[in-house]
C-alpha cells in the first residue's frame, strides 16, 4: 500500500536561479535534488514513495512547496501547491497540472505538473504473494510500444519475451526508481557524502534549512540532500560508515573476528562473614568455587556467624564467552577436616556475566542468600557477607572507600542479587525438550562403513549423536540415536534452580557419541534474558517448539579438526552444521506441595512428540546470487583456478553437505546424484506447475584469476557476471524475521544518526543538537511505524507463545521508546546536549537487544571461495539481511542490493595479521525469498544487462539466469587525492615506520610512495586511475559508485611489506554532461578512519572523484594543473583547489629535559638531543651535553614559522624525535613521539571582557560558611572554627539532641572531643565520613535527575502535545533538576564546615581523594608537557606489546602555535622577555635539592602473594639512588594492611625525579615478590603552578594533630604568588578584610597559641585566599589542598589489572628554604588494653532436656560459656548447677576477658599464629562481640547447645530489668530498641534471652540470662583487681543454689535424701506402717501355733 507521486516539473519560474522542491504528504517530507542555475522551468522528474499503513482518506491533502534555494540565506518559497486527494482514492492514477499559490493564498504564474498513483489495500498483506505491486504498469511515454508496457503488468510475466532487467528506453531514469524496491521511510542509508530525500514533519520557519556553514552545504547538496537542518547526514569522517543509495548495502569495516580470542580476567572474592546460618552450633567453613577451581576459607568453631575477612584471587585466560559462562559458587560447609568432606549448609551461585554487568563490575558487601540445592522445600539457610568482583584487561576497579563497616547489617537491604531481582527467589523447574535434529554432518570416517557395506550390505549414517544440556554448573544429557543423521530423541531434560537463575544463558550441545573421542557437531546457546521478561506485563521464560540453527567447522570430516573449538561455540561458526528441534518452558514450584521431589538432581525423561506442522508451514524458498566482482584475491591462492559455493543450510553444498538423499520431499536438496537425475524427469508433478523444475546451480564456474597487483589477484568478471540459484524449503518463519528486520532498520538509521551528531560535536559543527533532534524524530516515526506494522500481523498458526509475547513486550518497549523520543525531542538543547546523547545511546542498546531474535529460522548463507576444491575463505550473510518482503521495512537491508563482502580465514586462522589481510573482495547482490514471489529478484541490479539462461526451450521466463552479460559500459577516471595520514602504527623496531597507501578500485591497483621513517606522512600526491570501466546504467553509477579500498603498508627493505591498516571510501562522481564546479566539486579532503583488524590504527585525510569518461574523450575533464616535481619524477601533487588554504604559523617550542631514557643497542644515551618537525620545518633544541649529569636543556626556548592550513581539523600532527650524537657525527635515534593534534597547543588571545578578566571593580568574597544560627542583631562574622561559634552550635545540638532522645532514644550523648585524644588518624576517618557523604550525595543527586526526567517524561506523555504545556512543565521541572547540582557544589567547596556534621565538627579534616592527584589536576600538565617517547614495534596482535615496553624515556616540554603577527598589547605587557616568547615567568631548570617526605597511610585489596591467600606485604621506595626497603617492618599475613610511615628522601631534580613506591610481600624463603608499584613524577608536581609541594591544610595552627606542615606560613606563600603572577596584593585591611588584584577576602582574625592565648594574625585571611585562589583574575588556579591520595598499584607482570591500592601523599620542601618541621606523626593507632568482666548471675526458664534417672522428671544440668568474638579458644565456663527443674540455674561467676580495641575501627585486635608451622604471628581484627551460650552438661555424652545470644559490644539491646520482661524480641528486632555501648555505658546490667532454632528453623526462645557487664581500662583493671569465678580478689558470694543441685552418683544419700524422700515420703511412710502391719501379722501367725500348743497343753 503506498501513495507515489512524480514530479515532472515546474514551469513559468521568473529569472535564475536554483530550484527545489518539497512533497509531504502525511506528515512526512521528501526533498527533490537542488537544480542548479534554472530559468524559466525546472524539470525535477523524481518521484516519491509514501508507504501507507492505513487506507487514505478522500479528504486527506498532498502538498508541493517550490523553493529558491540559497546556500547561505534560508529558502524562499516561490508558491505551493495543495491537492485532496479525492479523486485519486476513487482512480487509482491521475496526472495534474496546476499553477501555484503564493503566501497570500493568490494564483501566480508558475505551473507544476505531477503524476499520482495510488495502490490501495485490496484485503489483506498475504494477497500480495503473486503480483508484487511495485510493478504497476508506467504512463506510457512517447516511443513505447504496448508490448513493452505490458511485459511489467504481473499477468504477463511469463508470457512476454522482455525480461524486465533490461533498460527499456522508453523509461526515463526517475521513472526507473519505481522499478527498484521503492523507498521506504527506514531505508535511507549514506555512504560517504549523499543523502537521499528525506522526511522533515517538523521545519520551523525561523530554523535556517541548511546550516550556515559552507562545507555543510557540499556535503548535503549530492543528491540535494536532505535539506533540513535536523536531517542533513554530515558525511562522517570515517567516511564509509554507511550507505547511500538503494542498491548498495554498507560495507563492514572491522575484519576480525573478535570473539573467540583468549583475554585475561581476574575473579576476586573476598568473604566477610556469614550469619544466621542453620545448625547447631557448627564449625563452618567456606568453599569459593569460580568453574573448576576451589578455595577454601579457614575453620570458625562453633559459631553460626563465622567472622572470616578472606581474599581469593582466581586468574583465568580464556574467551569472553566462557569466561561469563562459568559459575561462581559459594557454599558453607559444616565441619570439614582432612579426613571428611562435612556436610553442605547451604551454597548460592550466579555467573560471571552476571558479575561483569553490574556497574564497576562487582557486588560489593553484599549478602549472598544461602540456600540448599539437596532440601529445596527448607527455607533459607543463611546468609554470607562477600564482594565479587570481575576484572577484564584494562578495567579499572573502583572500590567503595571502607572506613568503619556499620550500615550493611542491613541484610535485606544489601542483598547479593542484581536490580530487578527479587529476594524472594523461588524454586523453578526448568524443561528442555529435544525433539529432534536435521541434516548432522558425518563425523567417522567411512573406512569401516565401507566394509561393513561390502560384507554385510548395510548402509549406515556415520554419526551417533546425543544432545547435551548445561545450566547452571549442572549438565544432562539425553539418550544415543545410533548412526542417525535425522535423530528422534523426544526426550526432557529437567533443571531444578532458583528463578530467576543468576546465569544468563543455557548451552544445548549436540554431540557425537564415540568411544575414543566424544566431539561436539553443534553448540547453541539461549540467552534467558532474550526468552523472557521480567517486567510487570512480563512473561516466564518459554521457547519453541523451534528449530535452532546451529554452525561450526566444515562439515567435511578430519580427525583432527583444527576448528574444532567452533564446534563449541566459540568464535563465529563457518559452516551450518545441524538443526535442532527443541522447547523451553519453566515452571515455579509450589515447596510446600509434599509430592515435589526435594533434590536439585538433573532429571531426563520421555515427552510427546511434536506435530509435523507445529514449527510452520513448509514452503520452497528461492535464493539468488549474482557476483559482479572478485577483486583483492591473496597472492597466495592467485594460481589456481578459484570458484565461489553458496550455500544455505545443507542446500548448495556440493562437497560435503549431507551424505544420503533425503527420502522427504527434497528437503535436504542436496547431492550430485540426485541433481542428475532430476534433471532427467523432467515432467514430474513438481515440474508441472512451475513450466520446467529449477535446479539449483550453487558455485560459479571455475577460473584462472589475472595480477592486479603484487599482492592482489582478480577474477575476470567483466561483462560478464556469474549467477547461482538454489531451492530450499524451510519452515516459513519469516515474521520473526521480518519484525528483527524492521527493529535493525531503525537501529541502523538511530546509530547513523548518532554517528552524525558525535561527529558534528568532534568537528565542532554547528547545531548538533538539531541533527539529534532530527534523529529522534526519525526514532519516533520509526517505532509508531513498527506498533503500525506488526498490528497487522495476522496470529499464524505456528507461533510460539514466545512469539506471541515477544510481539507484545517489543510493541510496548517501541511505544513507549517512540514516546519518550518525542518528548527527549523537545528537551534538546545545546547545554542538555550531551546527557540526552547518553539517553539516546541506552535507545540504541535495548533496540539491538530486541531485535535479535531467539527463535530461528532459515539459517544464514555462507560463500565460500574454493581452490582446487578446497575451502579457502568465507564470509556469512544473516539470511534475515537478504530477505524479500512486498513491505519495505521488513525487507532485509541488503535484499536486492550489491554488498561488499570481504572474505576471511575460517576460525582461529583469522586471528591476528591473517585475519586483518583480507583474502578476497566481493560485491555479491543477494535475493532470498518464496519462491512464489520470485519475480522481482533482479529488480535491483544495475541496470543495463541481459540474462543467461541455463537451457534453451519452453517456459524460459521462470528460470534465472546463470549469468547476466552488461551491454552498457561507462568509462571513468578515478583520481584519489591521497594528502596525508596521522597516527599510524609503528612497524619498524625504531618505532617509526616507512608507509605508504595502496589504492584499490575495480579491479586497478596504484601505490603512493614511500616516506622514510614517520608515523604522518604527508604524500601530497594525486594517483590517476584511467580506463576504469564499470558496468550498468550511467545515473546509477553516480548514485552508487563502487568503494574505493585504501590498505597502508610499512616498505621493508628485505621481505614483503607489512600491512599497517585499511579503511574504505566512496568518491564523488561527476557524469560527462554535469559541470565541474561547486558544490560538489572540487572535492574537499576528509578524514577516513583507518582500521587494523578491530583496533583503530589511525586517519587519513583524502579525496577520491570518479569523472566520467564522455564522447569526446579526456579532453573534457578538468586539467591536472600543478607541478610535476622534477625531482621526484611524475609524482602528481594534490590540485590546488582541494589542498587545504594555508597560513603562516609560529611554533614555539619550551625545551625543558629528557627523562628516564633507556639504552640503544646496548649504549646508553650520553648526548641526545631534539629534533622538532612539523609540515616540513623544524627546530632543533640545544644538545645537552653530559646526560647523566643534567638532563635538562641549556635554552628553553625556540620557535620556528611553518604554513599550516587555516581549518584546524586538517594540521599536520608535530613530530618530536630524540636522537643521540655519537662520535665521528654518528647520530642514532633514541625514539619519537606524534602530538596527532595541535589544537590544545593553540595560542587563543584570551577575552578582554569576560568576567575573569575584568579588572575593574572590586568584588567581595565573604570567606564564612554560613553557620545556621539564628542570626544576632549585630552583624558579628564568626567562623565556623572559632570558639564562640561553635559554642552557640553546641547549645543547639544539645537541644537537638534532646529532641532525638526523647523521639527514638538512639542518640546517647557523645561526648565532645578532646584536642588530646584527637590524633591525624581522627582527622582521616573523619574525612573520609565526608567523602563518603559526598559520593551518596552525589548519587542522591543523580538519581533524584534521573527520577525527575522519567517523572517529567511521563507527565509529559499525559499532557497532550501542545507546545505551551510541554513547555511550562519543562521550565519548572529543569529548574528542580538544577537545584540539587547546585548545592552539591556548594557542599563541595566547604565539605569540612558543612554544619550537619553533628559534634565531628570540630575535627579539622583533609581530602580524601579515590584516586591519583594527577586526575584531579590533569597531570600537573599546566605548563609542563610530558611526551612519551616510543620505540619499537607495536606487536602484531593486541596482547603482546603494552605501551609500557614501548616506551623509551620522557621528553618534559611545552609548545605554542599562533598566527604571525602577534597582536601588540601581548609583547608590550610589562616585564616581556622575547626570548621566552609565550612561556614567559617560566622557572629556571637549574638542578635543585629538594626534601622529599613519602607519607604512606594504608594499602587496600593487595593481591595475595602467598599460598594461604594472604601476603606478608612492605614498603619500598625509591628515587634516585636512594633505596628504601622497609623489610623489617613486614605486616604479617594482611591485605588491607596499615602501614602509618612516613619516609624522608633528598633529591637533586631534575636527575631524581621519579618516586617509585612498591609494596612487596616478604618470604621467609626465596626472594620478595613484588605485589604492584606505582610512579610519581614529582618534578611536575613541584613546578606545577597548582603549588602540589605540600598542600594547604583547611585551617592554620601551630600546635596539636593539625599542625601546620609547609615552612612558609600563608602570608609568606600568599605574597610569593602574588608576586609571581605579577598580581597585585596582598594588602591586608582593618576588620578583617584582605584584597588581592581586584577580589576582597574577609574572614577571622583571632588565634590560639599552644597556650589557649589569643593573638592577632593575618594567617587566617592569607589562607582563606589560597583556598579560593582559583577566584584570582588570569593566574588564579586551584591550588592542592591537604589531601591523601588513592594510587593504584600495578604489576608489569599483569597489565592492566589493578593489584590493589595506596593511601599516601608525597611532601615536598626545597633545601634553600627554611627547613620544615619533624614530619607528622601518622603510626598506627595502637590498640587500646581492655578488660571486660562479665558476671553472669542467674538463669531463667532454660528449656529442660533431661530425663531424671529416677523419677522420669525433666530437669537440666545448665552451665554458661561465654567469649569474646574470635578468641574462641578461650572460652570460659561457669560451673554446673544440677538437676534444676524450673531452667533457673544460679551461678554468680566472673568471666575476665582482656582485649586489644581500636576505638576508631571499633575492632579487636588479636594476634596468633595461624598454625604450629606459622612463623609469626598473625594480626586479626574482628568486630567486639560477645557471645554468651547456655548449655546443658552430660557426663557420659557430649553437651546438649541450648541457646546463645551474641552482643556486639558498640551496639546491643539494653538489658531488661526483670526476667519477665525479657522476650525473644530483644533478638529478632534489635532497630527498634534502644542500643547501648559498652564502651560509652562502662558497666550494664540486665536480663538477655538465649534463642535456638528449632527443627523448622524458626528461632524459639530457649532460657534467659542475668549478666553484669564491666568494662575497664588496662589502668583501671590493674587498679581494682578481680578474681576469675568467685575466686580473690572481690569474690562474689556462692550462689544460693537448692540442695538439690548436686552430682547424684557421687552423693547416693543425698540423691535418697532429696530425690525419693521428696517426692515419696507418704508413700513410703505408707509402705512401713504397711510392713510393720504385716510383720505382726506375720509374727502373729508364725507364734500362734506355738503359743496355742503351749496354752492347749498348759505349759
Amino acid at each position: 500500500m503506498a501513495l507515489l507521486v512524480r514530479l515532472k516539473a515546474v514551469t513559468g519560474l521568473r529569472g535564475k536561479g536554483d530550484r527545489l522542491a518539497k512533497a509531504a504528504f502525511r506528515g512526512h517530507s521528501f526533498y527533490t535534488r537542488v537544480l542548479e542555475n534554472c530559468e524559466d522551468e525546472a524539470r525535477f522528474d523524481e518521484t516519491f514513495r509514501w508507504p501507507i499503513a492505513s487506507s487514505i482518506d478522500g479528504n486527506e491533502m498532498l502538498e508541493i512547496q517550490v523553493f529558491n534555494y540559497s546556500k547561505v540565506f534560508t529558502n524562499r518559497l516561490i508558491g505551493t501547491f495543495r491537492m485532496v486527494l479525492q479523486k485519486v482514492v476513487e482512480e487509482g492514477q491521475l496526472e495534474v497540472t496546476d499553477t501555484l499559490i503564493d503566501d497570500n493564498n493568490s494564483a501566480i504564474q508558475t505551473s507544476v505538473s505531477i503524476e499520482i498513483r495510488y495502490q490501495a489495500m485490496d484485503g489483506t498483506v498475504g494477497t500480495w504473494n503473486d503480483g508484487e505491486f511495485l510493478e504497476t504498469p508506467n504512463s506510457r511515454s512517447e516511443g513505447e510500444g504496448p508490448l513493452e508496457t505490458e511485459s511489467l503488468l504481473p499477468g504477463h510475466w511469463q508470457g512476454s519475451a522482455v525480461s524486465s532487467g533490461k533498460s527499456n528506453p522508453g523509461l526515463k531514469p526517475a521513472e526507473r526508481n519505481f522499478r527498484r524496491a521503492g523507498k521506504g521511510v527506514f531505508s535511507a542509508m549514506k555512504l560517504g557524502k549523499i543523502r537521499p530525500p528525506k522526511e522533515d514533519p517538523h521545519r520551523k520557519q525561523d530554523e535556517p534549512a541548511i546550516l550556515e556553514t559552507e562545507d555543510l552545504d557540499w556535503k548535503a547538496m549530492r543528491l540535494g540532500g536532505g535539506l533540513d537542518p535536523d536531517t542533513i547526514s554530515l558525511a562522517s569522517v570515517t567516511a564509509v560508515t554507511t550507505n547511500v543509495s538503494n542498491k548498495r548495502s554498507k560495507p563492514d569495516i572491522k575484519m576480525e573476528p573478535s570473539a573467540g580470542r583468549p583475554m585475561d580476567y581476574q575473579v576476586s572474592i573476598t568473604v566477610i562473614e556469614a550469619r544466621q546460618l542453620v545448625g547447631l552450633n557448627m564449625d563452618p567453613v567456606v568453599c569459593v568455587e569460580v568453574g573448576e577451581e576451589k578455595k577454601y576459607t579457614s575453620m570458625k568453631e562453633s559459631t553460626n556467624c563465622p567472622y572470616y575477612n578472606e581474599y581469593f584471587v582466581f586468574d583465568f585466560h580464556v574467551p569472553l564467552d566462557v569466561m561469563f559462562d562459568k559459575i561462581i559458587k559459594l557454599s558453607v560447609i559444616h565441619s570439614k577436616n582432612l579426613l571428611r568432606s562435612g556436610t553442605l549448609v547451604g551454597s548460592f551461585k550466579m555467573d560471571v556475566g552476571t558479575v561483569y554487568t553490574q556497574p564497576e563490575h562487582q557486588f560489593y558487601h553484599k549478602w549472598a542468600i544461602l540456600s540448599d540445592p539437596e532440601d529445596i522445600t527448607a527455607g533459607l539457610k543463611g546468609y554470607l557477607k562477600c564482594d565479587i568482583a570481575v576484572v577484564g584487561k584494562g578495567d579499572n576497579i573502583k572500590t567503595p572507600h571502607k572506613a568503619n563497616e556499620t550500615d550493611e547489617d542491613d541484610i535485606e537491604g544489601n542483598l547479593l542479587l542484581p536490580d530487578g531481582v527479587p529476594p524472594e527467589r523461588q524454586w523453578a523447574r526448568f524443561y528442555i525438550k529435544i525433539y529432534r535434529a536435521e541434516g548432522l554432518p558425518r563425523m567417522n570416517t567411512s573406512l569401516m562403513a565401507n566394509v561393513k557395506k561390502a560384507l554385510i550390505g548395510e548402509n549406515k549414517d556415520l554419526v551417533d549423536p546425543y544432545v547435551q544440556v548445561l545450566f547452571a554448573g549442572q549438565k544432562g544429557k539425553t539418550s544415543v540415536q545410533k548412526s542417525s543423521y535425522e535423530p528422534l530423541w523426544n526426550e526432557q531434560v529437567i533443571f531444578t534452580e532458583m528463578f530467576p537463575p543468576l546465569c544468563k544463558r543455557l548451552k544445548v550441545q549436540i554431540r557425537d557419541s564415540d568411544k575414543v573421542n566424544d566431539m561436539a557437531i553443534g553448540t547453541h546457546f539461549i540467552d534467558l534474558r532474550k526468552i523472557s521478561n521480567e517486567g510487570d506485563k512480563g512473561f516466564l521464560p518459554t521457547f519453541g517448539p523451534a528449530w535452532v540453527n546451529m554452525y561450526g567447522s566444515t562439515r567435511n570430516y578430519t580427525l583432527m579438526d583444527e576448528h574444532q573449538d567452533l564446534n563449541e561455540g566459540l568464535g563465529e561458526g563457518v559452516s551450518f552444521r545441524a538443526r535442532l528441534l527443541l522447547s523451553l518452558a519453566v515452571e515455579i514450584l509450589d515447596t510446600s506441595d509434599p509430592e515435589i521431589t526435594s533434590s536439585t538432581e538433573v532429571q531426563v525423561e520421555q515427552t510427546m512428540p511434536v506435530t509435523e506442522n507445529c514449527t510452520g508451514k513448509m514452503e520452497e524458498f528461492f535464493l539468488f546470487g549474482a557476483f559482479l566482482e572478485a577483486t583483492m584475491i591473496d597472492r597466495k591462492i592467485g594460481d589456481k583456478p578459484i570458484n565461489f559455493e553458496v550455500t544455505i543450510g545443507n542446500y548448495g553444498n556440493q562437497i560435503d553437505g549431507t551424505t544420503k538423499p533425503s527420502l522427504k520431499k527434497k528437503k535436504e536438496g542436496g547431492d550430485g546424484e540426485q541433481e542428475d537425475s532430476e534433471l532427467l524427469q523432467h515432467s514430474s508433478e513438481d515440474e508441472a506447475d512451475d513450466n520446467g523444475e529449477l535446479v539449483s546451480v550453487s558455485s560459479t564456474q571455475p577460473m584462472k584469476p589475472l595480477i592486479t597487483d603484487r599482492n592482489y589477484f582478480h577474477l575476470p568478471y567483466f561483462e560478464k557476471k556469474p549467477c547461482i540459484y538454489i531451492k530450499s524449503w524451510w519452515q516459513d518463519q519469516r515474521r520473526r524475521l521480518y519484525n528483527a528486520n524492521i527493529m535493525d532498520k531503525i537501529a541502523d538509521k538511530l546509530d547513523e544518526g548518532l554517528n552524525d551528531v558525535q561527529e558534528m560535536i568532534k568537528t565542532e559543527k554547528p547545531h548538533p543538537e538539531r541533527r539529534l533532534r532530527g534523529v529522534l524524530e526519525e526514532l519516533s516515526s520509526g517505532c509508531f511505524r513498527f506498533v503500525t506494522l506488526t498490528n497487522k500481523d495476522q496470529s499464524l498458526s505456528a507461533r510460539t507463545r514466545l512469539d506471541r509475547e515477544r510481539l507484545k513486550s517489543c510493541m510496548r518497549e517501541l511505544e513507549s521508546m517512540g514516546q519518550q523520543a518525542k518528548i527527549l525531542r523537545s528537551q534538546v538543547k545545546k547545554n542538555t546536549m550531551r546527557d540526552k546523547l547518553k539517553l539516546v545511546q541506552n535507545f540504541l542498546q535495548k533496540l539491538r537487544f530486541l531485535a535479535d531474535e531467539p527463535q530461528h529460522s532459515i539459517p544464514d548463507i555462507f560463500i565460500w571461495m574454493m581452490s582446487n576444491g578446497k575451502r579457502i575463505a568465507y564470509a556469512r550473510i544473516p539470511s534475515k539481511d537478504i530477505l524479500y518482503s512486498i513491505v519495505d521495512e521488513e525487507t532485509g537491508k541488503d535484499c536486492a542490493k550489491v554488498k561488499t563482502v570481504f572474505l576471511r580465514l575460517p576460525g582461529k586462522r583469522g586471528f591476528g595479521p591473517a585475519g586483518w589481510t583480507v583474502q578476497a573482495k566481493m560485491e555479491i547482490y543477494l535475493w532470498l525469498g518464496l519462491t512464489k514471489q520470485r519475480k522481482d529478484f533482479l529488480s535491483g541490479l544495475p541496470c543495463g544487462f541481459e540474462e543467461k539462461k541455463a537451457s534453451q526451450g519452453l517456459g524460459l521466463q521462470a528460470f534465472p539466469p546463470i549469468s547476466l552479460l552488461y551491454t552498457k559500459k561507462q568509462v571513468f577516471q578515478l583520481r584519489a587525492h591521497m594528502y596525508q595520514a596521522r597516527s599510524l602504527f609503528a612497524a619498524d623496531s625504531s618505532g617509526l615506520s616507512d608507509p605508504f597507501a595502496r589504492v584499490f578500485f575495480i579491479t586497478q591497483g596504484q601505490c603512493t610512495e614511500v616516506l622514510n621513517e614517520t608515523l604522518c606522512p604527508t604524500w601530497d600526491q594525486l594517483l590517476v586511475f584511467d580506463n576504469v570501466e564499470l558496468y550498468g546504467e550511467a545515473h546509477e553509477m553516480r548514485d552508487d559508485p563502487p568503494i574505493i579500498v585504501i590498505e597502508i603498508y610499512d616498505q621493508d627493505t628485505v621481505g614483503k611489506a607489512d600491512f599497517m591498516g585499511r579503511t574504505f571510501a566512496k568518491p564523488v562522481v561527476k557524469m560527462s554532461d554535469e559541470d565541474y564546479g561547486p558544490p560538489r566539486f572540487p572535492p574537499q579532503l576528509e578524514y577516513y578512519q583507518i582500521y587494523r583488524g578491530n583496533s583503530t590504527a589511525g586517519d587519513l585525510l583524502a579525496a577520491f572523484e570518479l569523472l566520467q569518461i564522455g564522447p569526446a574523450g579526456k579532453s573534457d575533464l578538468p586539467p591536472i594543473d600543478g607541478p610535476t616535481d622534477m625531482e621526484q619524477g611524475p609524482i602528481l601533487p594534490v590540485p590546488l583547489g582541494i589542498r587545504p588554504v594555508l597560513s603562516k604559523y609560529r611554533v614555539e617550542i619550551l625545551f625543558w629535559g629528557l627523562r628516564d631514557l633507556k639504552r640503544v643497542n646496548l649504549a646508553q644515551v650520553d648526548r641526545p638531543r631534539v629534533d622538532i618537525e612539523c609540515a616540513g620545518k623544524g627546530v632543533q633544541s640545544a644538545l645537552i651535553q653530559n646526560y647523566k649529569k643534567n638532563p635538562n636543556f641549556s635554552t628553553l626556548v625556540k620557535w620556528f614559522e611553518v604554513d599550516l592550513p587555516e581549518n584546524e581539523l586538517l594540521h599536520p600532527p608535530l613530530n618530536i624525535r630524540v636522537v643521540d650524537c655519537r662520535a665521528f657525527g654518528r647520530y642514532t635515534l633514541v625514539g619519537s613521539h606524534a602530538v596527532s593534534s595541535l589544537r590544545r597547543f593553540i595560542h587563543r588571545p584570551p577575552d578582554k571582557k569576560s568576567q575573569h578578566w575584568n579588572t575593574a571593580g572590586e568584588i567581595v568574597i565573604n570567606m564564612e560558611p554560613e553557620v545556621p544560627i539564628k542570626k544576632m542583631e549585630t552583624m558579628v562574622k564568626l567562623e565556623a572554627n572559632s570558639d564562640a561559634v561553635v559554642k552557640v552550635d553546641v547549645v543547639k545540638e544539645k537541644e537537638k539532641k534532646k529532641k532525638k532522645k526523647k523521639g527514638g532514644g538512639e542518640e546517647i550523648e557523645e561526648e565532645e572531643p578532646d584536642e588530646s585524644m584527637l590524633d591525624w588518624w581522627s582527622k582521616y576517618f573523619a574525612s573520609i565520613e565526608t567523602m563518603k557523604e559526598q559520593l551518596r550525595q552525589q548519587e542522591a543527586a543523580a538519581a533524584e535527575a534521573e527520577e525527575k526526567e522519567e517523572l517529567e517524561i511521563a507527565e509529559e506523555i499525559k499532557l497532550d502535545d501542545s507546545p505551551m504545556k510541554g513547555s511550562k512543565g519543562q521550565a519548572k521541572t529543569k529548574e528542580k533538576v538544577k537545584a540539587p547540582k547546585e548545592d552539591k557544589k556548594k557542599k563541595q567547596q566547604q565539605p569540612p564546615e558543612a554544619p550537619e556534621k553533628k559534634s565531628k565538627q570540630k575535627i579539622d579534616e583533609l581530602k580524601v581523594y579515590n584516586k591519583e592527584l594527577e586526575m584531579e589536576f590533569d597531570s600537573f600538565a599546566d605548563w609542563l608537557h610530558t611526551f612519551s617517547l616510543f620505540r619499537g614495534k607495536i606487536g602484531d596482535n593486541d596482547d603482546t606489546t603494552t605501551e609500557e615496553e614501548r616506551t623509551v624515556g620522557r621528553f618534559k616540554g611545552s609548545m605554542c602555535v599562533y598566527k604571525v603577527p602577534l597582536p601588540d598589547d601581548i609583547t608590550k605587557e610589562a616585564g616581556y622577555d622575547p626570548n621566552f616568547g609565550m612561556f614567559q615567568g617560566i622557572p629556571s631548570n637549574d638542578p635543585i635539592n629538594v626534601l622529599v617526605r613519602v607519607y604512606i597511610v594504608r594499602a587496600t585489596d593487595l593481591h595475595p602473594a602467598d599460598i594461604n591467600g594472604k601476603a606478608d606485604p612492605y614498603i619500598a621506595i625509591k628515587l634516585g639512588k636512594t633505596d628504601i626497603k622497609d623489610k623489617e617492618n613486614y605486616i604479617s599475613k594482611q591485605l588491607n594492611p596499615i602501614f602509618g610511615k612516613s619516609f624522608d628522601i633528598e633529591a637533586t631534580f631534575p636527575m631524581e625525579s621519579m618516586l617509585m613506591v612498591a609494596v612487596y610481600d616478604w618470604d621467609l624463603v626465596g626472594s620478595d615478590d613484588l605485589i604492584g608499584e606505582t610512579k610519581i613524577d614529582l618534578e611536575n608536581r613541584y613546578y606545577s603552578k597548582h603549588r602540589a609541594t605540600c598542600g594547604i591544610s583547611q585551617t592554620y595552627s601551630t600546635h596539636g594533630y593539625n599542625t601546620w606542615r609547609d615552612p612558609g606560613k600563608p602570608t609568606q606563600i600568599l605574597a610569593k604568588l602574588c608576586r609571581e603572577g605579577k598580581v597585585d596584593g596582598p594588602h591586608y585591611g582593618p576588620g578583617g578584610r584582605v584584597k588581592v588584584a581586584n577580589r576582597v577576602f574577609t574572614g577571622p582574625r583571632e588565634m590560639e597559641d599552644e597556650n589557649g592565648q589569643k593573638k592577632q594574625t593575618d594567617e587566617h585571611l592569607a589562607l582563606a585566599v589560597l583556598r579560593h585562589w582559583e577566584e584570582i583574575p588570569r593566574v588564579g588556579c586551584k591550588l592542592v589542598p591537604e589531601h591523601v591520595e588513592t594510587r593504584p598499584l600495578l604489576n608489569p607482570d599483569k597489565p592492566g589489572i589493578e593489584q590493589g591500592r595506596l593511601e599516601m601523599w608525597v611532601d615536598m620542601f626545597p633545601m634553600d628554604m627554611p627547613a620544615p618541621g619533624p614530619a607528622i606523626d601518622i603510626s598506627p593507632r595502637k590498640p587500646k588494653r581492655y578488660e571486660l568482666r562479665v558476671i553472669v548471675w542467674n538463669t531463667d526458664e532454660v528449656i529442660l532436656e533431661d530425663d531424671d534417672f529416677f523419677t522420669g522428671e525433666k530437669s537440666s544440668d545448665i552451665f554458661v560459656r561465654g567469649w569474646l568474638k574470635g578468641q574462641q579458644e578461650d572460652k570460659q565456663d561457669t560451673d554446673v548447677h544440677y538437676h534444676s527443674l524450673t531452667g533457673e540455674g544460679n551461678f554468680n561467676w566472673r568471666y575476665i576477658f582482656p582485649f586489644d580495641y581500636l576505638m576508631a575501627e571499633e575492632k579487636i585486635v588479636i594476634s596468633k599464629k595461624e598454625s604450629m608451622f606459622s612463623w609469626d604471628e598473625t594480626e586479626y581484627k574482628i568486630p567486639a562481640r560477645l557471645t554468651l551460650q547456655v548449655w546443658d552438661a552430660d557426663h557420659f555424652s557430649a553437651d546438649d547447645f541450648l541457646g546463645a545470644i551474641e552482643l556486639d559490644l558498640n551496639r546491643f539491646p539494653r538489658g531488661a530489668k526483670t526476667a519477665k520482661q525479657c522476650s525473644m524480641d530483644m533478638v529478632t528486632n534489635e532497630g527498634d530498641l534502644p542500643l547501648v555501648s559498652i564502651f560509652k555505658q562502662k558497666r550494664v546490667k540486665g536480663w538477655w534471652p538465649f534463642v535456638a532454632r528449632n527443627e523448622n528453623d524458626e528461632l524459639e526462645l530457649t532460657g534467659k540470662v542475668e549478666a553484669e557487664l564491666h568494662l575497664l581500662t588496662a589502668e583501671e583493671a590493674e587498679k581494682s583487681p578481680a578474681g576469675l569465678a568467685r575466686n580473690e580478689p572481690d569474690p562474689l558470694e556462692k550462689p544460693n543454689r537448692p540442695d538439690t543441685s548436686f552430682i547424684w552418683f557421687l552423693n547416693p544419700l543425698k540423691s535418697i535424701r532429696y530425690f525419693i524422700w521428696h517426692t515419696y515420703r507418704w508413700l513410703l511412710l505408707k509402705l512401713l506402717l504397711l510392713l510393720l502391719v504385716l510383720l505382726l501379722v506375720g509374727l502373729f501367725l508364725y507364734s500362734m501355733p506355738g503359743y496355742l500348743v503351749k496354752k492347749l497343753l498348759g505349759a
